[in-house]
């Protein structure tokens, strides 16, 4: 069976719409580049471990990092499973997802509140001197 142009386009299409539809907006929060900025190639981010509070974390692209403690970095993916929204905040007590107000636990990106029923996808986070590069 071969695809001709036209099957890729529409498959291409409707695979965007199905993207586009599971996004949620921005509705406040902050996220995104912290003040030492980001490098990013692939699926994989580089963010500096300055920026990445104790007890805390950020948001950059579509990873979450997190330091629940000195020197330990942990990372997720930045989707939250209840309906696809981007998460877009990290406090000293969760990430938040500011389209219907689930939180997950800073160490192992787990629920802390609904309506999400599973946890944030775990990512890798690799620690070479003073930058945190996630894949």
């Amino acid at each position: 069976m071969t695809t001709t142009r036209r099957t890729a386009l529409t498959i291409a299409a409707a695979g965007s719409t199905v993207a586009l539809s599971a996004c949620g907006g921005d509705e406040g929060g902050s996220g995104g580049s912290g003040a030492g900025g980001s490098a990013s190639s692939g699926d994989s981010v580089s963010v500096a471990a300055a920026d990445v509070p104790e007890g805390g974390g950020l948001v950059e692209g579509q990873v979450v990092v997190t330091q629940p403690s000195a020197g330990e970095f942990k990372a997720f993916d930045s989707t939250c499973p209840h309906q696809g929204c981007a998460v877009t905040r990290v406090t000293t007590e969760a990430i938040v997802c500011p389209c219907h107000g689930s939180e997950f636990d800073l160490t192992d990106g787990s629920v802390l509140k609904g309506p999400a029923t599973e946890g944030l996808t775990a990512r890798t986070a690799t620690v070479d001197g003073d930058q945190i590069t996630v894949s």
